[in-house]
């Protein structure tokens, strides 16, 4: 099952490439940005975790050591609080370098792009979080807002015209992957319990 998500992981990325180079005018992500890392729940499902500690098993015992200690503490903290948990990502390196770079899931590969959501029968545009911080789509939001004619003045028509979430990547990516079953999707964390 894993060689096969490999496989559906070659279409996503493949898939998700044209998309960040369609936004490229409003990409501002590099090596050592990792705001995207720093608050989150990370949504992951069975399937992907699974991938993901196929890779854990192979790093060094010092990552290992370092990540699995980053768990116990953040589940620590989980513990004191009620409700909705966000957190840094445990993966994340103190030079902020994910760890499991290769085998991170859907949600951390299309992180940064704009897209559509339905919201209330309209399409809405929706931002990754760091637009606030004048990265990401910064040119286009002013706060509260998106402007469209910000994204046609950059030549980009429009975001993506579709959810960039698992649900998408499960029904429109998945043609010629038979077999492949996601499961049930948790935030990290609880994976860990």
């Amino acid at each position: 099952m894993l060689r096969l998500y490999e496989k559906y992981l070659e279409a996503v990325d493949e898939y998700l490439e044209k998309c960040f180079s369609g936004q490229k005018p409003f990409i501002k992500c590099s090596a050592g940005c990792a705001n995207c890392c720093e608050i989150g729940e990370y949504p992951i499902s069975r399937l992907e975790m699974e991938y993901l500690m196929e890779g854990f098993l192979s790093l060094p015992l010092s990552v290992k050591n370092e990540i699995k200690e980053n768990i116990k503490n953040l589940l620590a903290l989980k513990s004191k609080n009620e409700g909705r948990f966000l957190h840094r990502c445990p993966f994340l390196s103190s030079e902020k370098r994910c760890f499991i770079y290769e085998r991170r899931g859907v949600i951390c590969r299309a992180h940064g792009l704009a897209y559509f959501e339905e919201v209330g029968g309209q399409k809405v545009v929706k931002l990754p979080e760091c637009s606030r911080m004048g990265l990401n789509y910064s040119e286009t939001f002013d706060g509260e807002s998106v402007s469209m004619e910000r994204f046609k003045a950059f030549g980009v028509d429009s975001p993506i015209k579709h959810p960039l979430d698992l649900n998408f990547f499960e029904k429109d990516l998945l043609k010629g992957f038979a077999g492949i079953e996601f499961g049930e999707v948790r935030p990290m964390l609880e994976w860990f319990n």
